[in-house]
């Protein structure tokens, strides 16, 4: 899962692009356009809105989810598209999300990419949450960085929500989650030594859950090393904060060749196999692949 805590830090790019590396590579891929308020992942990867979209299965014109595959112009890979005319398709209930999320699983494909909306609303989080991977893409500004913490901490509650085993918690959960990042008092990385101290057997279990929550990082329109070096500190604001190892997988340079790509509405690996970008992906589709 792609996501990101504001929009326009590129996830649809990184999104595109990465499922463009991985079917170069010769892996099935899937993408799946799951920014339902706004779905274009169409649009970066060069083809038309497709005739059929999510809209179609939810509201059951389509039986298959299968049904909604699109082939694009590169070989090996396919897309499915989001929303495109159900106003309401943005609030998803739970149990058409669960449809959704059960029928991804079943696709024929090394790799499924989910592109996610921006911000912290519920279908966001779950999406999120339920990939074997997600990765947030962040820009070097401090807006963007101030909602990637945001979005975090908002990833990390709901996991721990969900979580059966963590109920007679969660009072100590909520308060330590609502604290600032700015604050020394009820951190997670406080919530754990108290809930140890309390219930040695809990807090082993809440260590467990919370060892599982590895997100990566991925900064975008870097400018020079200082930019380079935030992904660092973001690492380290996580594990002194929250407790979690965050894997920061790479970086992609400011190139004017993005946004041209947008605008001829053609894949910038495509469009511009010349651009820095190239090997700044090659780079960070490796790291990914040696994580499994």
């Amino acid at each position: 899962a792609i996501g990101g805590g504001k929009g326009g830090v590129g996830k649809s790019l990184v999104t595109a692009n990465t499922s463009i590396c991985l079917a170069l590579m010769g892996y099935k891929v899937v993408t799946v356009d799951l920014d339902l308020g706004g779905a274009n992942m169409h649009t970066c990867l060069g083809i038309p809105i497709p005739d059929k979209t999510l809209s179609d299965y939810i509201s059951k014109k389509v039986s298959n989810i299968k049904d909604l595959l699109v082939p694009t112009p590169i070989k090996n890979l396919q897309i499915i598209s989001g929303a495109q005319d159900d106003l309401g398709i943005a609030n998803l209930k739970q149990m058409h999300k669960n449809k959704i999320l059960s029928k991804l699983n079943e696709l024929d494909a090394d790799y499924v990419l989910l592109d996610l909306g921006a911000g912290t609303t519920f279908n966001t989080l779950d999406f999120f949450i339920s990939a074997d991977k997600g990765a947030l893409v962040i820009l070097p500004e401090p807006t963007s960085i101030e909602n990637t913490y945001r979005f975090i901490k908002s990833v990390y509650h709901r996991r721990l929500k969900m979580i059966e085993d963590l109920l007679d918690i969660q009072p100590l959960i909520n308060q330590a989650m609502n604290s600032k990042i700015s604050s020394a008092q009820s951190t997670p990385v406080d919530l754990i030594r108290r809930v140890i101290d309390i219930n040695p057997t809990m807090g082993m279990k809440l260590q467990a859950e919370i060892a599982k929550f590895r997100p990566k990082i991925i900064m975008n329109q870097v400018r020079g090393q200082n930019d380079i070096d935030i992904g660092f500190s973001i690492q380290s604001v996580c594990k002194r904060y929250f407790g979690i190892d965050i894997d920061y997988v790479g970086y992609l340079d400011y190139d004017p060749a993005v946004w041209q790509s947008v605008k001829k509405r053609k894949p910038l690996l495509m469009e511009f196999p010349d651009s820095k970008l190239v090997n700044n992906f090659d780079k960070i589709v490796h790291k990914l692949i040696e994580m499994d």
